[in-house]
């Protein structure tokens, strides 16, 4: 345990966003999620894929170059449909960035394509349907 790291920031996953560069992307994931079979890195976290977002976003940056450094899975048969859990991932990222952040939706298929390319994917317990975000990492600038 370190002071001030949230425990659901394991060492591995600790390691994982260190090693993230600009632009690089993160895959939270929900217990539907094929995590296994699509990661290049891959990282269990027992918890709500909220939480850790959360907890990720208290240490990674948002790139601030792009419109939307936050990406969710479209609700199938419905796109305009706004699940909880996107909300919710709304909301986490605009406490950690102190404004309103860029959120995009993306058919299924395409957010499957996306995450098999992420730096890393972090497989929650999530039991909510549509609990999936992409995060993609910013840049610290020099004090």
């Amino acid at each position: 345990m370190l002071k001030g790291i949230d425990p659901l920031l394991s060492p591995e996953l600790l390691g994982i966003l260190a090693e993230m560069g600009h632009g690089d992307e993160l895959a939270i994931v929900d217990a539907n999620f094929p995590a296994a079979s699509m990661a290049r890195r891959l990282v269990r976290i027992a918890a709500p894929a909220t939480q850790v977002l959360e907890a990720v976003l208290k240490l990674l940056p948002l790139d601030e170059f792009v419109d939307a450094p936050l990406t969710v899975m479209e609700v199938v048969g419905d796109p305009a449909a706004i699940p909880e859990t996107v909300r919710e991932f709304q909301a986490a990222g605009n406490a950690a960035e102190g404004r309103t952040v860029g959120l995009s939706r993306v058919e299924r298929f395409a957010l499957y394509d996306r995450a098999r390319a992420a730096f890393a994917v972090a497989a929650t317990n999530e039991a909510r349907l549509y609990g999936n975000v992409l995060v993609r990492k910013g840049v610290i600038r020099p004090h």
